[in-house]
């Protein structure tokens, strides 16, 4: 505990970050409680409300309290970049490790499939996946799935035949360790740190793709309290009511800042155990 403190003491941005992240996992637990409306009910009376004192960030064109829709908004788009980036982390480690561990067929299937997406733009082919597999926030994270896993499996890949290269590797290879084993005890340990560091790096950049999928249509879809779909909704009235796109894109920017400023963190303490 008192080196937990100690480090979190000598890393401001660490200790920021985790303190933003903190507070903002608590908005998404206790959205219920801390939304002053439900961000559902409308009530065209008050269409396009100005931030009043009932109303502190404005309507949208039904009358919906903004303030509300962003909060819930939180769960919406924090949660789904959460559970993406999960899949892809654990999707894209795991064909790297048998891409790596393996090599031969296994390894060249894999790499030309990775090679495959790579070739070409990865929004552009999450936009044509999700659009085949129909518009809805499911579908969304499974296209952005589909187009960045190739990323992490070649650095698991990367890692993975670098370790086939070490001392204890061959040593356990000699005694007889069976592949399981080997991948369990001694590969995933070995690469976990880098690629954790890899997935809390890029949390910011694949939720704003999320956004960018709901923006456009194919993401989350109305009435659900999206930050994406909200941008969208809030665009016609960008002259008359620009805090329909000031308050959630101002939500968006604190979120992604928050989740790259601890990637950083992370990624410079880890530098600093390895050196």
């Amino acid at each position: 505990m008192k080196k937990t403190l100690a480090l979190l003491k000598k890393n401001k941005q660490l200790t920021i970050s985790l303190i933003l992240l903190a507070l903002i996992f608590l908005v998404a637990l206790f959205a219920k409680q801390l939304a002053p409306f439900d961000p559902l009910a409308a009530d065209m009376n008050k269409s396009l409300t100005a931030p009043n004192s009932v109303n502190r960030f404005g309507t949208d064109k039904l009358g919906r309290d903004l303030l509300s829709r962003i909060i819930f908004g939180t769960r919406t788009s924090v949660g789904s970049t959460i559970i993406m980036v999960g899949i892809i982390f654990v999707l894209g480690t795991f064909v790297g490790i048998l891409a790596g561990f393996f090599g031969g067929w296994v390894d060249l299937v894999i790499m030309r499939i990775a090679d495959m997406m790579i070739s070409f733009p990865g929004l552009v082919l999450a936009i044509a996946i999700a659009g085949v597999l129909g518009p809805n926030l499911v579908n969304a994270v499974i296209a952005i799935t589909a187009v960045s896993w190739t990323k992490y499996a070649r650095l698991s890949r990367s890692l993975v035949l670098r370790i086939n290269e070490s001392l204890f590797m061959k040593a356990a290879l000699v005694t007889g360790t069976s592949n399981s084993r080997l991948m369990s005890n001694y590969i995933l340990p070995n690469i976990f740190s880098p690629m954790l560091v890899t997935a809390m790096t890029d949390m910011g950049t694949l939720m704003l793709e999320i956004a960018a999928l709901s923006f456009l249509g194919f993401g989350a879809q109305a009435p659900a309290p999206e930050w994406g779909l909200m941008l969208n909704e809030g665009r016609t009235y960008l002259t008359t009511a620009p805090w329909l796109m000031i308050y959630p894109g101002l939500a968006m920017v604190i979120v992604v800042v928050t989740f790259n400023l601890l990637g950083d963190s992370v990624s410079d303490l880890m530098e600093t155990k390895t050196g």
